[in-house]
């Protein structure tokens, strides 16, 4: 059962975004993160935390930590029934040592990421074979020498 734009207020959104906050803090693990699963027990620290909150339920947030993570995000709800867009870009170093960067947009299409690490689908349209277009040419002109009649029935 979710909020109501009807009911959806700036208080209300501050609440929701503070909650959200507070749960992913208290959450967190008591044990610390080692880096990339590579065996070490060095801890990241978190060197810049900046989180500021407007009355309109605007945000912004920059979070930066000593083993190379960057985020830096925004957001404002101007989506469907008041929910928030957010962009961005985040980053960090793979284990393999590639730098990884990703743009995002967060909004009534959904998550949508930009890197030039991610897989790209062929480029549609793709050029379509000359025998695959003189058998459609083929089809066509036997469909207009067909009777009126015979034209739609496939019996």
């Amino acid at each position: 059962m979710g909020l109501q734009s009807s009911q959806a207020s700036p208080g209300n959104m501050k609440f929701v975004i503070i909650a959200a906050l507070a749960a992913v803090a208290f959450a967190a693990p008591d044990r610390p993160y080692n880096t990339y699963g590579s065996g070490s027990s060095e801890e990241a620290e978190i060197l810049q935390h900046d989180f500021d909150l407007q009355d309109d339920g605007s945000y912004k947030l920059d979070v930066k930590t000593s083993n190379g993570i960057l985020v830096s995000e925004q957001g404002r709800p101007e989506g469907p029934d008041g929910a928030v867009v957010t962009s961005g870009v985040f980053s960090y170093t793979a284990p393999d040592g590639t730098p990884v960067e990703v743009k995002f947009v967060a909004d009534a299409g959904g998550f949508q990421p930009d890197s030039d690490l991610l897989p790209v689908a062929p480029e549609f349209p793709h050029p379509i074979p000359q025998f695959v277009l003189d058998q459609i040419a083929k089809a066509a002109e036997e469909d207009r020498n067909r009777s009126p009649e015979r034209r739609y029935s496939y019996a």
